[in-house]
């Protein structure tokens, strides 16, 4: 794990292909089941009409134009020479299956493109869109990146999700048994969470046969259910410190394999409600890592799984 105190993605990549690999976001115009009316209307209570995304297809750019400028500005910014095709925004397997072909090999197009990151739930896997998928993961890098958020039913009622936990198990281990790779999405702060059920979030997580994790704060968008809440007095955000604590002590109980993806989200500043102090995301991965050594832990250092693993 290098310097850090836990499996990074960029040295993961490193690792796997030699050189740095970066992400192009992209978005393919696709919806939502939980916004279409098919699971449920309105989306998750977290989620605003954007889908977390950048809202690049409904200005007119489609994912060749997409991947053109992310090339260009990611080539001239970090030096990179090889790209994931990251298509994040709603449900990016929720669509008829030679839709979801096109869209996915119109970004495989480009040789500089060694793989393809597809965001989407878990009820949204169709035998044969995970069989696409199997078949492009035999000449690319493919992950799938399911939406979990918490392993409560609870809390994925409040938050209108409109799947439970067994519907998440049963997607990852379709996923995996056909040799995909998958990365669980994981919110910390959701409302009615403490430390113990986040921790019963990381426990059960290390239990799955995930590649990765990606942990993301809840932050308060604009347009969203959760912004009513918050002006309204009913949800207030956790404080950076309690994020950076809450943070550790989720990646002390994941397995050391398991690939941190990320430690904090990106909120689009323009419509970030609060907490102001998340957009400085330098600061919070700088107190996770300070966090880490005062403790004098690591990755996996309280995993049930194995051999505790210690500084």
């Amino acid at each position: 794990m290098g310097a850090l105190p836990y499996l990074d993605l960029n040295s993961y990549l490193r690792r796997r292909f030699g050189e740095r690999v970066q992400k192009i976001t992209l978005d393919a115009g696709l919806t939502c089941p939980n916004r279409d009316g098919r699971v449920g209307l309105g989306g998750c209570l977290y989620c605003n009409i954007r889908g977390s995304g950048t809202g690049a297809w409904a200005l007119g750019l489609g994912i060749t134009a997409q991947c053109q400028e992310g090339l260009s500005r990611l080539k001239q910014r970090y030096g990179a020479r090889k790209f994931i095709g990251y298509f994040q925004s709603f449900s990016n397997t929720y669509a008829p299956l030679e839709l979801l072909k096109d869209l996915y090999q119109e970004a495989l197009a480009f040789p500089e493109v060694v793989g393809l990151s597809i965001g989407t739930r878990p009820d949204c896997l169709a035998d044969e869109v995970l069989d696409l998928l199997a078949g492009y993961a035999r000449r690319y890098l493919v992950w799938l990146e399911l939406g979990l958020q918490s392993a409560h039913d609870d809390t994925l009622k409040r938050l209108n999700r409109g799947h439970d936990v067994a519907c998440f198990g049963e997607a990852a281990g379709r996923a995996a048994a056909r040799g995909l790779e998958v990365i669980a999405h994981v919110i910390l702060g959701l409302p009615g969470e403490g430390p113990e059920e986040m921790a019963a979030t990381a426990t059960y997580l290390a239990g799955l046969p995930l590649q990765g994790v990606k942990i993301h704060l809840l932050y308060v968008i604009r347009g969203s259910g959760l912004a009513v809440l918050y002006q309204d007095g009913e949800y207030q955000c956790l404080q950076e410190a309690d994020y950076v604590r809450q943070v550790v002590d989720f990646i002390e109980l994941l397995p050391p394999r398991m690939v941190i993806h990320r430690l904090t989200g990106d909120p689009h500043p323009q419509e970030l409600l609060a907490p102001d102090w998340c957009l400085n995301k330098s600061r919070v991965l700088r107190l996770i890592k300070e966090e880490f050594a005062r403790r004098g832990t690591r990755q996996g250092s309280r995993w049930e799984g194995g051999e505790k693993v210690v500084g």
